[in-house]
């Protein structure tokens, strides 16, 4: 079968291809490829900015850019196809260069192409600069706006009260909107613990120490050249002390971070789909869909449940990645090649999620009619609030005396609660405060939002 959003084999690249495709520019083969020879060329660029070598008289800075900036699926195949011959995917990207700089009429500098380079510093730089522009174009700015969104409904909800939950069990009540700023505030706390982490890079030759160069150029300090070139021309952080490869500490605390992420989003999912599950919330319906293909009349919380799917698969491939990424046999081996080949597959999903979840989050209609009716019906968790005024009072035992009245009881009112209020031996002035308290309004105090 020829490839197909149909036939192919993940579904990042197959069902889910349209929500994904803003990722292919970065993961894809021919992103892949483009970054190779945005590396090569910047680096060409930087060489002759040294005066290493001097371009060939009309080849300008840009006319060299354009290279990558113009490049094509028609020149991936190129190099795809120097790669048969070459079999070696970096050596392709090189040969490809210099056959474009033929065309500019510069083949007499061909040769400055790749100058003292292994393969692993044009990858070891090309994966980092588009894992850094995936993450700063397409996956941070997506979960910034869920962030949003979610103070949004913060806002909307912060006045409604709510019967909270621990262990399951009704407990003292508390407010929507607050729930909500619960996430809120634990994204934006991974966020700033997040944007520190450097987008680290391996610039230094074939076992790190800028042999080659050192030896071609002896007096050129080729250590503040590549630092240089890897923070002004790449943008990112060039490790001073490596082997063959970067050793992808950074790399795996983004993976480690990013699991954060999707575990804070998981719990929202399910808190969400659980409240659906007490009728806290409806979902809007859309016309021509259904809820199952036996019982219509369902309304699942699907979009909930495909972000949590979604993002169990990521944090697995994320933690596969943070584990294996830093640990290399001596000064290399392969084994880090193909795994990184699949740094974008859990991003994909962890961006899926978070679309799921916004639609799933637009579709939510506030049922405040069930929210009260819980209320109403557990005026013990009122006891709490009792037994805790009491003890301010110097009340005789007042904890056991509430829990007497309430713990393991059904059927404990509104009715229930007063006369046990009328029968305290004390103050009016304390049964008017204690009168007062209700399961609506016994909802604590927090900071404004």
């Amino acid at each position: 079968m020829e490839l197909s959003t149909l036939t192919a084999i993940s579904p990042v690249d197959g069902r889910y291809r349209q929500q994904l495709a803003e990722l292919a520019p970065y993961f894809s083969e021919f992103g892949l490829i483009k970054y190779r020879v945005r590396v090569e060329i910047e680096y060409f660029i930087a060489l002759s900015h040294e005066k290493i070598f001097k371009l060939t008289k009309g080849l300008t800075d840009d006319k060299l850019r354009n290279i990558y900036k113009e490049f094509s699926e028609e020149d991936a195949l190129r190099i795809k196809a120097i790669e048969k011959t070459t079999n070696h995917d970096v050596k392709a990207v090189e040969y490809f260069i210099k056959e474009k700089l033929e065309a500019l009429n510069a083949g007499e500098i061909a040769e400055w192409v790749h100058f003292g380079l292994t393969s692993q510093d044009v990858n070891n730089t090309a994966i980092p600069l588009s894992w850094k522009e995936a993450l700063e174009y397409c996956y941070l700015p997506a979960l910034v706006n869920t962030i949003i969104k979610l103070q949004a409904l913060a806002k909307e909800w912060e006045a409604v009260p709510l019967l909270a939950r621990t262990h399951g069990q009704p407990a003292s009540p508390t407010r929507l909107g607050k729930e909500i700023m619960v996430f809120v505030e634990r994204l934006n706390n991974q966020l700033n613990l997040f944007a520190p982490i450097p987008y680290a890079a391996k610039f230094g030759g074939a076992t790190g120490n800028f042999n080659a160069h050192h030896v071609a150029f002896p007096k050129k300090d080729w250590i503040a050249f590549g630092n240089k070139f890897v923070e002004d021309y790449l943008e990112l952080e060039r490790m001073q002390y490596t082997t063959q490869i970067e050793h992808y500490d950074s790399l795996a605390a983004h993976f480690d971070g990013l699991k954060r992420f999707n575990n804070i989003i998981t719990d929202l999912c399910r808190d969400i789909w659980t409240y659906i599950s007490m009728d806290y919330f409806k979902q809007k319906t859309k016309a021509g869909e259904v809820g199952s293909s036996a019982m219509p009349h369902k309304v699942n919380p699907i979009d909930f449940e495909n972000a949590e799917g979604n993002l169990g698969i990521a944090n697995a491939l994320y933690e596969h990645l943070a584990a294996k990424l830093p640990i290399s046999r001596l000064q290399r081996d392969l084994t880090d090649s193909t795994v990184l080949r699949n740094i974008g597959v859990p991003m994909a999903h962890s961006l899926l999620a978070l679309k799921s979840l916004n639609k799933g989050l637009d579709k939510l209609l506030l049922n405040e009619a069930r929210i009260r009716e819980d209320l109403d019906n557990m005026w013990a968790v009122t006891a709490e609030a009792i037994q805790t005024v009491l003890r301010r009072e110097g009340y005789p035992r007042p904890y056991e005396a509430l829990k007497e009245l309430t713990r393991g009881k059904d059927g404990i009112t509104e009715k229930a609660i007063k006369a046990f209020i009328r029968s305290l031996n004390v103050s009016d002035k304390v049964k008017a405060e204690l009168d007062k308290i209700t399961p609506h309004n016994y909802v604590g105090v927090y900071p404004a939002f």
